[in-house]
């Protein structure tokens, strides 16, 4: 019985285990930056699809308005690296988010407005518009009297 114990060698040697976790390793190292990037690019997709939300709700604003200049809405970045890793289309057809002076800085935390004028053209900025516009999440909304 002894003898038998002795020619059953099954199971892998300590090289062996070595090279697969070694093989593991370079797997996982190669994944975490693309992972990154696909997060980051996930971001910035929802920033997109958040300022054109705003535009397409400004531009209601503007056609059911009352001749006011305009309309504005505050959009919150999600993104954490400055610039775009994404080359997204062109917003409304008429506004480039990456070569805007905004899409240099949307990244930094501080809020982007978007804004329409009364003549239905977009723009962004980094601060809050002044000369009449309205900010276009209070129209509609009254204030509760108590």
């Amino acid at each position: 019985m002894l003898k038998r114990m002795r020619k059953n060698k099954k199971g892998f040697t300590l090289a062996e285990l070595l090279i697969v976790v070694a093989i593991i390793g370079v797997l996982v190292a190669i994944s975490i930056p693309i992972f990154t990037v696909q997060l980051e690019k996930s971001r910035e997709a929802v920033d997109l699809s958040n300022i054109r939300a705003a535009y397409a709700e400004c531009a209601a604003d503007v056609l059911t308005g009352d001749g006011k200049t305009g309309y504005y809405e505050v959009v919150n970045p999600k993104q954490t690296t400055a610039g775009w890793v994404s080359h997204p289309d062109m917003v409304a057809g008429q506004l480039d988010v990456t070569t805007d002076g905004v899409g240099k800085t949307i990244a930094s935390g501080t809020p982007v407005y978007v804004q329409v004028d009364k003549e239905g053209k977009l723009s962004l900025a980094s601060a809050k518009p002044g000369n009449g516009f309205v900010d276009a999440s209070t129209v509609g909304k009254t204030t509760p009297t108590t």
